[in-house]
């Protein structure tokens, strides 16, 4: 029997696969190719090999131990999460249509990789592997694609902060540095590298801004959910790689400190058919969604709490949430250009979902929001009227659970929702939740320097 693994080496046997990669690596002089993988975290892992062994391994693949995935990370008792030990290694075969030289550095290319059990495990050989959060989503497209004659097409809005000598914002009290071209001249040589890098890898850059102390947004234009997803993991080792450059420090940290402005990643999607977004019908000017994009909203805002594990998925995301004025979502709605709220539909017949972080996996955040979106069409889930004003200091609908507002409530919210961990799988929603519990658990267990300010004189 042919297995998905099979299938892939075939695929970069096939004559032709590699013409495109060795055109660009006699180009530029390629020495060494990154074979990268992306784990439950969002943490960029693989091998480097030496560009001549590209061929051979392009169809053989490279073996990691299992735990990769979970950044070979153990609990708190000691157990090696993802299989232990002795887990099998897992088999990692490149994508080459991803194939890219690093313009910082044209001796090194990179290849996204999907990851497989090895050919040798009994019964599961060759098989895709259940927790490679990148494949998994990459499948459930394809999938929804068959079924539904839909491309979900998705654009991202990472903002992150920069920290170092003179990069500090400066403007008038109470007011704030948010759109002050003269802090983006101040960080022209970020913006400058940072965009010069990525229209190199193939993006479209459209826009920036700058919002806070030392946070500065670029935007790429939208395309299918994959590339962006792929886009997003690529623009943060771009800006890792700028940070260097300049020797300064780059985060990705959802709130980097109390009053400051939390680094978001908002969503913006959109469904497609024959090159028609179904969102919005033709000849219709004013706001509006159609039928089946109200839909897809209401299983969206349906899922909403079960998904912001995954939309905010560290200890730190939910600071976000408790900073008043921040302009993040209080609650599970959503409205006609209402910024206030969690999904915003905009001008361009597009939805914002708001509650996804600089630190979200974007594999798993995209899978999970097409799951909603599958379940709002398939059972016609309806997303409530839109909300009118702002969403702060207003109650909720009814018909949607409330936002979580720590990682401990998020956790258990996607847990209770069966439908999200039955979309994802149950090997990759269990690995998920182990992480996560752990490190959840790991925070409850250590004391802050709140803590210590608070309690340490304050008695008798």
């Amino acid at each position: 029997m042919t297995t998905d693994l099979d299938q892939h080496r075939e695929l970069n046997a096939a004559p032709g696969a590699l013409d495109a990669a060795r055109a660009a690596i006699a180009q530029h002089g390629v020495k060494y190719v990154y074979f990268q993988a992306v784990t439950v975290t969002g943490r960029v892992v693989g091998k480097v090999v030496p560009v001549q062994q590209l061929e051979r391994l392009a169809v053989r693949g490279v073996q990691q131990h299992r735990t990769a995935v979970s950044n070979l990370q153990a609990t708190r008792e000691g157990h090696l999460m993802g299989g232990g030990v002795e887990a099998a290694e897992y088999t990692a075969v490149p994508d080459l249509d991803t194939f890219a030289v690093l313009p910082w550095d044209s001796n090194v290319a990179r290849v996204f990789c999907r990851l497989y059990e090895p050919d040798h495990v009994p019964g599961i050989g060759g098989a895709a592997l259940a927790v490679d959060c990148r494949g998994v989503f990459r499948r459930m497209h394809e999938q929804f694609s068959a079924r539904t004659g839909l491309e979900l097409r998705t654009g991202t809005e990472p903002e992150m902060t920069w920290e170092g000598p003179g990069r500090e914002a400066v403007f008038r009290p109470e007011s704030s540095p948010a759109y002050h071209i003269e802090h983006l001249e101040k960080n022209r040589d970020i913006y400058d590298r940072v965009i010069t890098y990525a229209q190199a890898l193939g993006f479209e850059m459209v826009e920036g801004d700058y919002e806070d102390s030392g946070q500065i947004e670029l935007n790429w234009m939208f395309d299918r959910a994959e590339i962006t997803a792929d886009r997003l993991v690529t623009y943060r080792q771009i800006c890792k790689q700028v940070a260097r450059e300049l020797g300064i420090s780059a985060s990705f940290m959802p709130k980097p400190a109390t009053g400051m402005m939390g680094n978001g990643c908002h969503h913006n999607w959109s469904l497609w058919r024959d090159g028609q977004n179904i969102l919005v019908e033709e000849g219709v000017t004013e706001l509006h969604l159609s039928e089946q994009g109200k839909h897809a909203l209401g299983g969206l805002l349906s899922h909403s709490a079960g998904a912001m594990a995954v939309m905010g998925p560290t200890v730190n995301s939910y600071k976000r949430y408790w900073d008043a004025g921040q302009f993040a979502p209080s609650q599970i709605n959503w409205g006609l250009d209402n910024k206030t709220c969690t999904v915003r539909l905009s001008a361009n017949g597009r939805l914002e979902y708001k509650l996804p972080d600089a630190s979200v996996n974007p594999y798993l955040s995209h899978a999970v929001l097409l799951a909603a979106i599958d379940d709002g069409l398939k059972n016609a889930i309806d997303p409530g009227a839109p909300q009118v004003g702002s969403s702060y200091g207003t109650e909720g609908q009814a018909a949607f659970d409330p936002l979580p507002l720590t990682l401990g409530e998020a956790l258990a919210a996607f847990d209770r929702d069966s439908y999200l961990k039955e979309s994802l799988g149950s090997e990759l929603s269990d690995l998920y939740l182990e992480y996560k519990r752990d490190e959840w658990a790991r925070f409850c267990g250590t004391v802050t320097e709140w803590e210590r300010d608070t309690y340490w004189d304050d008695l008798p």
